[in-house]
C-alpha cells in the first residue's frame, strides 16, 4: 500500500540523517584546494546526475554478512549479483597469491602471523573466524586459485595488486593464473592498485585489462590523477566532489568510490552515486543497489 512505502522511505531517512550528524566527519584540504563545493551539500541539488549504470564492487566479498575475504563471503556476493567481487592479493613465501587485506592474519584469523612468512601449505593450516550472534563461523584462508575454481567466468574479480617488499613480484604469477583459468580478458577481471609501478607491470603484460589507479586520503592530487595512465581513478570518498568527477570523466577516465569511515559509508555512497561516479566499493551490497534505483 502507498501509506507504507511512505513510512518505510520515512524511516529509512532518519536512519540515515541521524548516522550523518552522529559522524560529524572532517571536511578535507583537497575541498578547499580544488575550490569545490563543501563536502558534504546536498547531493539532491544535482538530480540529473545519478546514473542507473554504477558498478557495484563487493568490498572483500560480502563483509557486512560474513568475514571478509572467505569464499563464503565470496559465494553470498554472487549470489547477491554484484558486478564485481574485490580481492586484495598477498602472497605467500612460496609466490601463492591469497586473498587477504591485512600484512598479519590477526585481523579476522586466529594467530598473528604475515602470510609472507609461511608457504601455501602453512598458510592453509589457519582459519578466519567470525562471530555471528552467539555462533562461531570458521573458513580457511582463501587462495586465489580456490576463488578461481569455485567461480570461474562467473564472476569478474577486481583485484589489487600491491608491492612485495618494494618490488613488483605478484603481477608475474598473477597474469600467468588468470592465463591458466581462461580469465585473462577485460569481461572477467580488472586490476586495481595505489602502485603505479605495479599497475605498470600489469599493463605490460596484459594491456587490453582495465586498470585502477587508487588514491589515499591524503594523497590524492586531481592533476596527478588527470595525467595517470589508468582506465579508471579510485578516490576514497572524502576527496570526491562534483568538481572532481566531471574533470576525470571528461578525459574518458572512469571514477570509482571507496569508503573508509564505517559510520558515514551508508550516507557518502548516496552523495557520490547522486554526482554520477561510475562505480562503489560497498560494504551493503543491497543497500547500493537501493540507492542506485532511487
Amino acid at each position: 500500500m502507498p501509506w507504507r512505502s511512505a513510512l518505510l522511505v520515512l524511516v529509512i531517512a532518519i536512519f540515515i540523517i541521524s548516522g550523518f550528524f552522529e559522524a560529524e566527519p572532517q571536511t578535507p584540504q583537497t575541498t578547499a584546494k580544488y575550490g569545490t563545493e563543501a563536502l558534504y551539500v546536498s547531493a539532491a541539488d544535482k538530480p540529473g546526475d545519478a546514473s542507473a549504470d554504477v558498478e557495484i564492487i563487493a568490498h572483500c566479498g560480502a563483509n557486512h554478512v560474513f568475514d571478509e575475504h572467505t569464499l563464503t563471503a565470496d559465494k553470498i556476493a554472487s549470489k547477491a549479483e554484484a558486478d564485481s567481487i574485490e580481492i586484495d592479493l598477498r602472497m605467500t613465501k612460496d609466490h601463492e597469491l591469497i586473498a587477504f587485506h591485512d600484512t598479519t592474519l590477526d585481523c579476522t584469523a586466529t594467530e598473528a602471523v604475515a602470510p609472507k612468512e609461511f608457504r601455501r601449505s602453512g598458510i592453509k593450516q589457519f582459519d578466519t573466524a567470525t562471530m555471528f550472534g552467539q555462533e562461531t563461523y570458521k573458513d580457511s584462508v582463501t587462495t586465489l586459485d580456490e576463488i578461481f575454481a569455485a567461480f570461474g567466468q562467473e564472476a569478474h574479480y577486481y583485484m589489487e595488486t600491491r608491492l612485495v617488499d618494494g618490488d613488483t613480484k605478484m603481477e608475474e604469477p598473477l597474469i600467468n593464473l588468470l592465463q591458466e583459468n581462461n580469465l585473462l580478458d577485460p569481461k572477467y577481471v580488472s586490476i586495481q592498485s595505489f602502485s603505479k609501478e605495479s599497475l605498470q607491470k600489469i599493463q605490460e603484460f596484459a594491456p587490453e585489462i582495465r586498470t585502477t589507479l587508487l588514491y589515499e586520503t591524503d594523497k590524492f592530487d586531481l592533476e596527478d590523477a588527470l595525467e595517470a595512465d589508468a582506465d579508471v581513478i579510485g578516490i576514497e570518498s572524502r576527496n570526491v566532489t562534483q568538481d572532481v568527477v566531471d574533470a576525470l570523466q571528461q578525459e574518458g577516465i572512469e571514477v570509482h568510490v571507496f569508503f573508509t569511515e564505517e559510520r558515514t559509508e551508508l550516507i557518502e555512497q548516496q552523495r557520490v552515486i547522486m554526482y554520477g561516479v561510475d562505480g562503489v566499493f560497498t560494504d551493503d551490497i543491497d543497500f547500493t543497489r537501493q540507492v542506485i534505483k532511487q
